[in-house]
């Protein structure tokens, strides 16, 4: 039962698994959703130190217990919502491209959502950060982009007085090479629901919104080449059939970056890559079947 809990944990779930959500355009993979939200992950070579207190103390995430990952790796998890977002310390994460926004393509941008202004810039204040620069956002609020320890951008957007629930979502950024082969996979494979574009003053161009549950991965492009970053953060989705999804997959000719497996202990999984190598990876609890009871004579 330990070891079933501990998936739960890895892979942000409650005891009870939430229904699955609405099935998106046929062929894609909506259905099988069991969480109403995307997990997101980030590597980092910092010190460790560093970006808890940025995640937690800084931006306000609730810290949970990290999980031992073997041969000495830890994940470092923080709960949003139904979501989690989730810190790895990798080395070579400090050779990975940076830069601004749209100086390399990847998964660039994590955006969160507060209440107040003052006590925003107040934390990251407290902690040595610089005061972060607002400015008006489209569709209301402001906006500001700032670094965490390991230089990569997080959005701060405060829109006072909105339902609670708006601060328990977050968004995620990708910067994205060919714009709509990026949509066709986060539209019709993967199976989110497609937002009208939104024209970001703060980045500089157009965002295509694509929404699951609590969660909107965002997908904008420079029209430039540019380095390919494929490494430094990704996303999990929470489904109910793993063979599905490799089913899919290999009919769609999407990139398989890590083949239909076990991951640890309880989990099925497998890891694919959006058409700029973001890894979007599904996961699936395996329950253990109870051992059968001898007939008696």
């Amino acid at each position: 039962m330990q070891k079933l809990i501990r998936a739960w944990v890895v892979l942000g779930l409650v005891a009870a698994a939430a229904p699955a959500l609405a099935e998106g355009p046929e062929g894609s993979l909506a259905a099988l959703s069991t969480q109403p939200s995307m997990n997101v992950f980030r590597r980092f070579a910092v010190e460790r130190a560093k970006m808890v207190e940025f995640y937690g103390e800084v931006l306000g995430l609730k810290q949970l217990p990290s999980l031992t990952l073997g041969g000495g790796n830890e994940m470092i998890l923080f709960e949003i919502g139904t979501a989690q977002v989730k810190l790895q310390a990798t080395p070579a994460a400090s050779q990975y491209p940076g830069g601004a926004v749209k100086d390399a393509t990847g998964l660039r941008v994590l955006t969160f959502f507060y209440p107040d202004e003052a006590t925003l810039t107040a934390r990251l204040a407290a902690k040595g950060y610089p005061a972060p620069s607002f400015t008006a956002r489209a569709g209301g609020g402001r906006a500001a982009m700032v670094l965490d320890p390991e230089k990569q951008w997080v959005e701060l957007v405060v829109l006072p007085g909105a339902p609670a629930e708006t601060y328990r979502r977050f968004e995620v950024g990708i910067t994205a090479s060919n714009l709509e082969k990026s949509r066709a996979f986060y539209r019709s494979f993967v199976g989110l629901d497609e937002l009208p574009p939104v024209v970001d003053a703060v980045l500089g161009t157009t965002k295509y919104p694509f929404r699951h549950g609590d969660t909107t991965i965002n997908v904008w492009s420079f029209g430039q080449a540019v380095p390919a970053n494929k490494s430094s953060a990704g996303i999990q989705y929470v489904v109910n059939n793993v063979e599905t999804v490799d089913t899919k997959a290999k009919a769609a000719s999407v990139t398989i970056d890590r083949p239909l497996g076990p991951f640890g202990t309880g989990l099925r999984t497998i890891w694919l890559s959006d058409p700029d190598g973001v890894t979007n990876y599904f996961a699936q609890i395996i329950r253990r079947q109870p051992a059968a009871v001898p007939a008696s004579r």
